[in-house]
């Protein structure tokens, strides 16, 4: 079985800024209100087959949580969907923060 694939914050924002990705965030709601990647689509139990039905499964998706534990299961979750090309991104939000403050939207 076809498995997600680890990125780094650096090549995650350098797919993001290029628009070669997908984002979507599956901290809880209020993080994602306080501060998120650009572009990022907030996940929930709620919205979750809303973003599949609508999201492209041939782009590139990138999954990201606080620390990039979480997301390694929701990366999982896009492939078993027929996503083909799904990343988790390592060291989560907080990584992405450190580095990218200024490519952050804060609420």
């Amino acid at each position: 079985m076809p498995n997600f694939k680890h990125i780094s914050p650096q090549d995650a924002h350098a797919m993001a800024a290029a628009g070669n990705c997908q984002l979507a965030d599956i901290r809880d709601e209020q993080s994602f209100a306080t501060a998120h990647i650009p572009a990022a689509t907030h996940l929930d139990n709620q919205s979750l087959q809303q973003f599949i039905e609508a999201a492209d499964p041939d782009k590139a998706l990138i999954i990201y949580c606080y620390h990039g534990n979480s997301s390694q299961s929701a990366a999982q979750y896009f492939v078993e969907k027929d996503f083909t090309e799904v990343y988790s991104m390592d060291g989560g939000f907080e990584m992405w923060r450190q580095l990218y403050p200024q490519d952050t939207v804060t609420g």
